[in-house]
């Protein structure tokens, strides 16, 4: 007996451009195991586009002249159930919504000027789970953030409920390590990575790794530079 079919991943796409639109829809239709359910030009009725089309994940413009991204994204991510993942679009690598859009539970960000496969790999990596912040994204979150006074890196308390082996994880997450070099840098077993992490996600009530980095440098767990 033959296994069953996996499901396509579907795709949303909201942008208020067109032709990114447009690109966007024919690239990932392209290509196997994805679908592009739908497009909409801003976060305006988002509720119910995405009610309707049920995508596993949606790209979401983080600028848009009516309804944003950032309002769009805590919008979809109050709905009830299971809601789809965000990755947000930007056209610029020190935006100052990034910060915000993390917060608000987005799963990562993806620079427009990304490549095809940049594209496509992040939309797989998001709908299995896991979060991603283009490079050129994640030092510019990191530099605004510790560039603010009023965001002066201090120690949390939440932090107290993560084991010694946790904080060492913690911190390798932060400093963009994926779960295999992890594994290497401690020497332990890349499943071991796998559980102290969303073991972390758990106690932190987090909803992902981009979470992670961003409660890291938060609480001054993890400093730019380090």
């Amino acid at each position: 007996m033959s296994p069953p079919e996996q499901a396509d991943i579907r795709v949303l796409i909201v942008d208020d451009q067109s032709m990114i639109r447009g690109g966007f829809e024919a690239l990932l239709d392209a290509q196997e195991g994805l679908q592009v359910v739908g497009t909409a030009a801003d976060g305006a009725g988002i509720t119910e586009i995405v009610r309707r089309l049920r995508p596993d994940v949606v790209l979401m413009d983080i600028r848009m002249p009516q309804v944003g991204g950032l309002d769009a994204t805590r919008t979809v991510l109050a709905m009830p159930g299971t809601p789809p993942k965000i990755i947000m679009l930007t056209t610029f690598d020190a935006d100052e919504y990034v910060f915000a859009a993390l917060r608000a539970g987005a799963s990562g960000f993806l620079l427009k000027d990304s490549t095809p496969e940049e594209l496509v790999q992040a939309v797989r990596v998001v709908a299995g789970g896991d979060s991603l912040l283009a490079p050129r994204v994640t030092r510019a979150l990191i530099a605004d953030f510790v560039a603010r006074p009023e965001r002066s890196p201090r120690p949390d308390a939440s932090l107290s409920a993560l084991t010694d082996r946790e904080l060492d994880v913690l911190r390798l997450v932060a400093q963009g390590l994926a779960n295999r070099e992890i594994a290497e840098e401690l020497v332990m077993a890349e499943q071991t990575v796998k559980s102290h992490v969303s073991r972390m996600l758990t106690k932190l009530s987090l909803r992902d790794r981009t979470q992670l980095v961003v409660a890291a440098y938060e609480s001054g767990l993890v400093r730019a530079g380090e």
